[in-house]
C-alpha cells in the first residue's frame, strides 16, 4: 500500500512538473541572447586597493587579507555566517568558513551526478531501444491543448526508466550504467532487495521532477530579466543562473568553436601574438556523459575542451606544441581521474580518441559545421568512428585520434576555483585561462572570489575567457575589454557571448 502511494506520488509530481515546464517557459537556452551588442557585458562597482599575493609553488586557499576588499565591498551580499560576524571576528572566522564552504561546494557534485543520470535517462541509447526523449519532444508536448500528450510523454519516460533500472541492476561493462549503479548504491539503495525496482523508479521519477521544476524556474528568471529590456542585465542573470544547482560535468563541442572565434578576434587586434601562449589553464574541462544539447552515450566518456583549446592555439599560431603546458583545474575526482589515466596511457604511447557527433537536424551554421570538420587537424589524425545506433537517424559522427605527445601536455589539478588558486612561481603565470559554463554555478560573491583567484594565477597582460558577466570591483586587476558573440545554429538562442577579461600590466 505504501509503495503504491509513493509510486502514485512520484508519477503525479512528475506530471505536474511536466505541466509547469511546458507551460511556464520551457527549458532555458544555454547562455545566450543576441540582443544588445554595442558594449562588452560587464558589471562595475565601488571600493580600495587589493593587497599583493605572495606566490608559492602549490595550491592554496584564498587568504583573508586578499578576500577582505571583496568582503567589504559586498557586505550586503555575503552568506549569512559571514554577514553575522563583526569586522573584528572575520579574520579568525574566515579559514573556518572557507573549509566548510569548500566541503559544501564539493558536495554539490552529487546532485550534478544525479542531473547527468537524468540526462542519461532521457537521451541515452545504450540501455534501451526506445526513442530518446528530446528537448523538442518536451517542447512539443507543451503545445498540446489537453493532457493526453503529457500522459503519453510520462508513459514513455516511465518505460525508459524501467529499461534504465534493468541496466543499473545488470550493467555489464557499460561505464555509464556502472556509474549510475554506483550513484544508486551511494544513495543507500539495496540493489538486491525485492523492492529495488520500485524504489529506483521512485527515485528516478522524483529526481526528474526536481530537474524539470528547476528548469522551469530558470526559464521564469530569464523571462523576467528579458522583459526588463536590458540585454546586459539579462546576461548578468544568465551568468549566475545555476548558483543553487548541482555541479554538472557534462560538456559539448560548440563552446570551443566560440572560443576559437574569440581567440581569432583577440589575435586580429594584436593582443595575442605568434607563439605568445605557453601556459594555459582550463577551469572545469568537463566530461561528455550525456549532455542534453547534443551528447550521446554510445561512445566512451570523453573530455573535449583541453584538446579543442590546444588545437585552436596551434591552428592560430599562438602556441607551439613543444612549448605548451595546459593545466586543468577541477574539483571532480571523476574528471581528474579520467585525465590522469588518459595521461598515463599517453605516456605508454596510446592516443586519445575523441568522437564528434553532429545531428544534421540541428540546423548548425555553416561555420560551425566547418569547425566540426576541421577539429583535431593540428593535434591528431582521422580515426574510424563508432557505429551509429539504428535509432539515431540523421546523426553523423567523425573521430580523431589525438597524438600521445599532445595528451601529455595536459596536467590535471584538483582545485576549487572559488576558494583556491594554484600559486605559480614568479614569471610563470598563465597566459590564458578558460572558464566556460563554470562560474554560472555561483552567486556574485563567490564569482568575485573566483576572479581573485584567477587574477593571482594570470600573468600581467594574461587573458581570462568566460561566457559569464563578472562583477568588476575597484580592487580587481582583471577587467573586461570586449566580447565575441557566436551563433551556433538557426535555433533560437543557440550561441554564446565570450567575454575577454585581461589582467592589468604587461
Amino acid at each position: 500500500m505504501n509503495r503504491m502511494k509513493r509510486h502514485f506520488h512520484a508519477s503525479t509530481l512528475l506530471l505536474l512538473a511536466l505541466g509547469v515546464l511546458l507551460t511556464g517557459g520551457g527549458w532555458p537556452a544555454a547562455s545566450f541572447s543576441q540582443a544588445g551588442k554595442k558594449s562588452a557585458p560587464s558589471v562595475k562597482a565601488p571600493a580600495p586597493a587589493a593587497p599583493k599575493n605572495a606566490a608559492t609553488t602549490k595550491a592554496a586557499y584564498l587568504g583573508y587579507d586578499e578576500a577582505k576588499p571583496i568582503l567589504e565591498a559586498l557586505r550586503d551580499a555575503l552568506p549569512a555566517a559571514l554577514q553575522r560576524a563583526s569586522a573584528a571576528e572575520l579574520p579568525s572566522l574566515w579559514p573556518q568558513w572557507v573549509a566548510a564552504r569548500d566541503a559544501e561546494i564539493r558536495s554539490r557534485l552529487l546532485q550534478g551526478d544525479e542531473d547527468s543520470v537524468i540526462n542519461f535517462l532521457l537521451f541515452g541509447m545504450t540501455f534501451t531501444r526506445r526513442p530518446r526523449i528530446t528537448l523538442d519532444a518536451l517542447a512539443q508536448a507543451g503545445k498540446e491543448v489537453n493532457n493526453s500528450a503529457n500522459n503519453a510523454l510520462l508513459d514513455a519516460i516511465k518505460l525508459r526508466a524501467d529499461d534504465l533500472i534493468q541496466g543499473i541492476l545488470s550493467p555489464g561493462t557499460n561505464e555509464r550504467l556502472l556509474f549510475a549503479r554506483r550513484l544508486a548504491v551511494s544513495k543507500g539503495f539495496d540493489l538486491q532487495a525485492a523492492t529495488a525496482r520500485t524504489q529506483l523508479q521512485e527515485y528516478l521519477l522524483g529526481t526528474l521532477s526536481r530537474v524539470l521544476n528547476e528548469q522551469s524556474s530558470y526559464a521564469r528568471i530569464l523571462e523576467a530579466a528579458r522583459l526588463l529590456g536590458d540585454p546586459s542585465q539579462e546576461f548578468v542573470e544568465r551568468s549566475k543562473l545555476y548558483s543553487a544547482r548541482g555541479l554538472s560535468s557534462d560538456t559539448s563541442l560548440l563552446p570551443n568553436f566560440a572560443l576559437e572565434k574569440t581567440l581569432e578576434a583577440i589575435t586580429a587586434q594584436g593582443l595575442l601574438t605568434a607563439g605568445s601562449v605557453r601556459r594555459v589553464a582550463i577551469v572545469g574541462p568537463g566530461l561528455d556523459f550525456t549532455d542534453k544539447q547534443d551528447g550521446y552515450d554510445f561512445y566512451p566518456q570523453q573530455t573535449i575542451q583541453p584538446f579543442a583549446v590546444i588545437d585552436t592555439l596551434l591552428r592560430l599560431g599562438l602556441a607551439k606544441a613543444n612549448d605548451l603546458q595546459l593545466t586543468t583545474l577541477d574539483l571532480s575526482p571523476r574528471i581528474n581521474d579520467h585525465l590522469t589515466r588518459s595521461r598515463q596511457r599517453a605516456l605508454a604511447g596510446q592516443p586519445y580518441i575523441v568522437q564528434l557527433p553532429r545531428d544534421e537536424k540541428g540546423l548548425w551554421k555553416e561555420d560551425a559545421i566547418a569547425y566540426w570538420n576541421r577539429f583535431g587537424d593540428r593535434i591528431g589524425t582521422s580515426a574510424t568512428p563508432v557505429a551509429v545506433p539504428p535509432g539515431a537517424i540523421g546523426l553523423k559522427v567523425r573521430a580523431v585520434a589525438i597524438r600521445p605527445e599532445i595528451v601529455r601536455i595536459i596536467t590535471p589539478q584538483d582545485l576549487n576555483i572559488v576558494l583556491q588558486r594554484l600559486n605559480r612561481p614568479a614569471g610563470e603565470g598563465f597566459d590564458l585561462i578558460i572558464a566556460t559554463n563554470i562560474l554560472v554555478y555561483y552567486e556574485v560573491f563567490e564569482q568575485s572570489l573566483a576572479l581573485k583567484n584567477v587574477e593571482a594565477m594570470l600573468r600581467p597582460g594574461g587573458f581570462l575567457l568566460s561566457n559569464n558577466a563578472l562583477l568588476e570591483l575597484p580592487t580587481t586587476n582583471v577587467h573586461s575589454l570586449n566580447y565575441t558573440t557566436v551563433v551556433y545554429s538557426d535555433k533560437p538562442n543557440d550561441g554564446d557571448h565570450i567575454v575577454w577579461y585581461q589582467r592589468d600590466g604587461k
